[in-house]
């Protein structure tokens, strides 16, 4: 080695020693409330199951760089420009370090943008801007300008971690109704700023109370206001009481929409878990009212006929629910239905059956429940006036048959009861001695009862094949009746487990403890094709 070399030596390494003093922070410059790790409590959520995760950041010396792991999806990634430009845009210093958020447990993935507002505070904590630890659930969407957005799916991750203990929760404004009616202490704010004051005890933000209960809203149409029809109003009755599937079917104009749009009126109450698990499913879809987040009136759903089967039963990346997850605990009117795409309607055979719907994609798998009453009205063919006494059919046999065949056999086996709506005569329209809804749902209410103390909680619908066997016997005329229906009408064996639990809901009724022979009578009747 050359003299020139050696005394070049010493000069690059002090040029190389004061251009890295200029970038690194050693640990004797490091703020004293700064920690190595942050840690501030989040919540993940994959369709209704909900878990808690823990953002731990580590901001340290080295190149700058933000890295988040933990199987974070594509708006998990992109936080790091959010929450960047959030703290920047809050007055505050993004620090030009290698920050590291990892999101624990890292073996489940992480979806949706709630975790913004959890890492932007671990990054605070642990760059030593913010001097106090954060034990509250944080759950929040940041803008660019440090504004705190609302997220979906708040309700039940803060029902999910109250039930584990956590006693505060941070989220947006528009998201502090939910989190008051979930337990803890809900703090709404409006930037990430407002935050840290409050963490601080700059500018303290009280508690928000639970919001009032909506008043219930009214019916929209009353059975009063429908003329006749006293055999489809029958099995409306009955649909209710037990929950049970129902099918309209008549000439255009006779009332099969106002008898669906009746049903809400007679259907009892939302108990207290009910409306919990209702709401928690309109809070994930996005459909919930901020000032009246738990819902007080059973769901109805009536979707248009043009809707897939992704609108339908659910489905997307992450998965959402559909329709007939937002009517559980209610009931799914479906209109126009031989309008609907035979696929379509196919996709409702399992969750009529399983009262609940699994969504399975390659990125998870998202379950939801699906217990609701389905309410279906179509008329007889394309024209709609087979077998109307004031009218002539137009339509082809092999029309008609096209027609009804658009509605498959296994759909139809699960539809419990199948109603004719006739034209009204004119005498029938001009008679206003008609029995409103309020006398029908005290009867239902008290069928419901009858329900309750023999069986404990569910339906008559929902009972099972033993409890069928138990609750649902029979003496022997009517056993006798039921197997000759069996044999003629060529029953299959859901079918006829299906004729006993309308027979035991026609009985309750009744106020009758023994199924009669009348009972099954109309259960089969109200059961044959239309």
């Amino acid at each position: 080695m050359g003299p020139r070399y050696q005394a070049k030596v010493p000069v690059a390494r002090r040029l190389v020693s004061r251009t890295l003093g200029r970038i690194a922070i050693t640990a004797a410059e490091r703020p004293e409330t700064a920690r190595s790790v942050a840690r501030v409590t989040a919540c993940a959520l994959w369709g209704l199951e909900t878990a808690i995760v823990t953002v731990e950041v580590d901001v340290a010396n080295g190149l700058p760089a933000f890295v988040v792991v933990g199987l974070p999806d594509a708006a998990v990634q992109e936080a790091r420009e959010r929450v960047r430009a959030a703290i920047r845009n809050s007055g505050f210093e993004f620090p030009l370090r290698r920050i590291t958020a990892n999101l624990a447990p890292a073996e489940r993935r992480k979806e949706g943008t709630g975790f913004d507002l959890a890492i932007a505070l671990a990054i605070l904590r642990a760059s030593g801007q913010l001097r106090i630890e954060i034990t509250a659930l944080c759950l929040g969407e940041l803008a660019l300008d440090g504004a705190l957005r609302p997220i979906r799916g708040a309700m039940p991750r803060i029902r999910h971690a109250a039930a584990r203990g956590t006693t505060e929760v941070f989220v947006a404004r528009a998201n502090v109704e939910e989190a008051a009616a979930s337990g803890p202490l809900a703090f709404g704010f409006a930037s990430l700023r407002e935050v840290v004051d409050h963490l601080e005890i700059r500018a303290r933000i009280a508690p928000t109370a639970a919001p009032p209960p909506a008043p219930v809203p009214r019916p929209q149409i009353d059975l009063a206001d429908i003329a006749g029809q006293e055999t489809p109003k029958r099995a409306l009755e009955i649909a209710a009481a037990g929950g049970h599937n129902l099918l309209l079917v008549g000439p255009p104009g006779t009332g099969k929409t106002m008898l669906a749009r009746a049903l809400p009126g007679i259907l009892p109450p939302l108990d207290d878990e009910e409306a919990l698990a209702a709401s928690a499913i309109h809070s994930v879809a996005g459909a919930i009212d901020p000032r009246h987040p738990v819902l007080t009136a059973r769901p109805f759903r009536a979707p248009h006929h043009t809707a897939s089967h992704l609108a339908l039963v659910g489905g997307g990346s992450p998965p959402r629910p559909g329709e007939v997850s937002l009517a559980h605990c209610g009931a799914l009117f479906l209109d126009e239905l031989a309008e609907f795409s035979p696929a379509v309607l196919d996709t409702l055979r399992e969750p009529l059956e399983e009262r609940s719907i699994t969504i399975s994609r390659a990125s998870g798998v998202a379950t939801y429940p699906a217990r609701f009453l389905l309410v279906a009205a179509m008329n007889p063919c394309p024209c709609g006036h087979w077998g109307d006494t004031g009218a002539e059919c137009r339509c082809l046999p092999d029309a008609i048959e096209r027609y009804r065949g658009r509605l498959s056999g296994p759909l139809l086996d699960r539809i419990d009861l199948r109603a004719h709506v006739p034209r009204v005569p004119y005498d029938e329209l001009r008679d206003e001695s008609r029995e409103r809804s309020n006398l029908v749902r005290d009867r239902v209410l008290a069928a419901r009862e009858r329900m309750r103390q023999r069986q404990g909680r569910g339906v008559n619908a929902d009972l099972g094949v033993a409890e069928v066997r138990r609750f649902c016997r029979v003496d022997g005329p009517t056993d006798a009746l039921l197997g000759e229906a069996v044999r003629t009408r060529h029953l299959s064996v859901r079918g006829y487990h299906r004729v006993l639990r309308v027979s035991r809901t026609i009985a309750d009724l009744a106020a009758s403890d023994a199924i009669r022979d009348e009972d099954v009578a109309l259960a089969l009747l109200l059961r044959s094709d239309v």
